[in-house]
């Protein structure tokens, strides 16, 4: 009983010191780190654990469980909380997460304690001072007094955060190096943490790490503000120990199975399942809307900017009767929107899409390319913003694409065409005068060619309804159209920028 009443007059005593005092740790530390790091050869993070945790199913893994009265903060009356995760299964990379205060920076020690073990057959004792997987914050995002997940570290460079009434879905990387190459992809991981002790009048958390990478290291720091759309401020440093051919930059990874454009190839009781639903892309000229599709192969298609002005991989379709899913909820995932901050200069933002046959897989991937190749001995700065949204989404001031969907043929007659219906909504088709009529522009690449092209008003939603036929002159090549609504001479609709991936041989 002493011991805790110590404990307790300490976690008080130092957090009045917080309240007051500037912290003895800061970017410029950790970019001091991965710089030096950088200077050394990289050495594989030490992956070896326990039989009784690397022999864990998903299921028995999922049972371990941090305790939340050992939370940190727990008792603290401060805005947030932060549970850590368990080594086991895949998760078997040790990171060291430390605590950065007023005094000066402590490592947090693996306490077995901590942690419920379920029905496992694990002995504690066996694992002292083995270490953490990753951590995540709780914040009452959705219900006063009431810790929801906020944000969550955990593997390689993965983090995925949440907004209020949200579900986890896609996540964000650190970095991504080579995805989609014939080479192979590169994962750079989160070697270190260091979370900054917050005020009782904080609305932030800042987080701290250190990245590593056979080619590259690098400092992060992630500003966290929890809300509607929970926003994560992002600042980095890269070092470059060797040169890499693509570099991903503000890396999203998400899941497409099927969707409305692309139906279930099996009977299933969902009409849709997909964490997002489609890339948007925002340039100082144009807004780019591509929906995503579950390709036979890989399919890899990117998108040309000068500094890009955002893009996200987005679920703009928030009707539970569109997904029917109690389990997964897919019409509450985040959709996350990446501002950049300041030039970016020249290159493309990418998308990966590659083949999946279940739900479990992250299959789609889209980045920032920058179009000059990072050399050896190069420093890299980048600061931007991820926007974890789904109760207000970022979309264009323009007619936005409301929904995409296809069938085969103009009639129930097979004749080798397709049927594409696009749905536009909002922006200036609201304030469209009695009698006027928008025109659609067209185009579509010499794989193709449009047969016929119906532009109607959509009396239930308000906007306006294309539907094309098409047919595919060689189905072992891509089919990419592109739609946009006009008045006069100016677009008043977002770019429907649709590739129709190629059928194997």
């Amino acid at each position: 009983m002493q011991r805790k009443v110590l404990l307790g007059a300490w976690l008080l005593t130092l957090g009045a010191l917080v309240s007051q005092s500037a912290f003895a740790f800061d970017f410029d530390d950790v970019a001091k780190k991965a710089k030096t790091l950088s200077t050394k050869a990289f050495t594989p993070p030490d992956t070896q654990l326990p039989k009784a945790l690397t022999d864990l199913n998903y299921q028995q893994y999922k049972e371990i469980q941090y305790k939340p009265d050992k939370a940190l903060w727990h008792n603290n009356k401060l805005p947030f909380e932060v549970q850590f995760y368990h080594p086991g299964l895949y998760f078997n990379q040790i990171v060291k997460i430390n605590l950065v205060t007023a005094d000066g920076v402590r490592k947090i020690p693996f306490q077995p304690e901590n942690f419920d073990y379920g029905s496992n057959k694990i002995d504690p004792a066996k694992l002292r001072d083995l270490g953490f997987a990753g951590f995540r914050v709780h914040f009452p995002l959705n219900e006063k007094g009431v810790e929801d997940e906020l944000i969550a570290f955990q593997g390689a460079s993965y983090f995925r955060a949440l907004g209020k009434d949200q579900v986890y879905g896609e996540s964000a990387r650190g970095l991504a190096i080579d995805t989609g190459e014939l080479s192979g992809e590169e994962f750079p991981v989160f070697r270190e943490f260091w979370i900054e002790w917050p005020r009782p009048q904080d609305n932030e958390l800042t987080i701290y790490a250190l990245l590593d990478s056979r080619r590259v290291t690098g400092a992060y720091r992630f500003k966290v503000r929890p809300g509607d759309s929970t926003a994560t401020e992002v600042k980095a440093r890269l070092y470059f120990r060797d040169g890499v051919g693509k570099l991903g930059i503000a890396p999203l990874t998400s899941m497409f199975l099927y969707g409305a454009n692309q139906p279930s190839p099996v009977e299933d009781y969902r009409p849709e399942v997909h964490d997002s639903e489609g890339l948007s892309v925002q340039s100082d000229s144009e807004w780019i809307w591509r929906p995503l599709v579950n390709p036979k192969r890989l399919l890899i298609t990117s998108f040309g900017e000068v500094n890009p002005r955002g893009f996200g991989l987005m679920q703009r379709d928030r009707l539970f009767a569109h997904y029917e899913d109690l389990d997964n909820r897919y019409d509450r995932t985040p959709s996350v929107w990446v501002v950049p901050k300041g030039d970016w200069g020249r290159g493309r933002v990418e998308l990966v899409q590659i083949p999946t046959k279940d739900a479990t897989n992250d299959n789609i991937v889209a980045y920032w390319v920058p179009e000059k190749s990072p050399q050896a001995g190069d420093q890299m700065d980048l600061e931007y913003t991820m926007f974890w949204q789904a109760n207000q989404e970022t979309k264009p001031p323009l007619a936005w694409v409301a929904q995409t969907r296809r069938s085969r043929g103009w009639t129930d007659t097979p004749d080798g065409t397709w049927r594409y219906i696009v749905d536009f909504q909002g922006g200036p088709l609201d304030f469209l005068k009695p009698g006027e009529k928008p025109v659609a522009g067209l185009w579509v690449n010499d794989n193709g060619e449009i047969l016929d092209r119906q532009l109607v008003k959509n009396d239930v939603t308000g906007g306006w309804r294309l539907t094309l036929r098409v047919r595919r002159t060689d189905d072992s090549k891509p089919l990419e159209m592109r739609a946009v609504l006009r008045k006069g001479d100016d677009n008043i609709s977002e770019t429907w920028a649709y590739l129709m991936p190629p059928e194997p041989r």
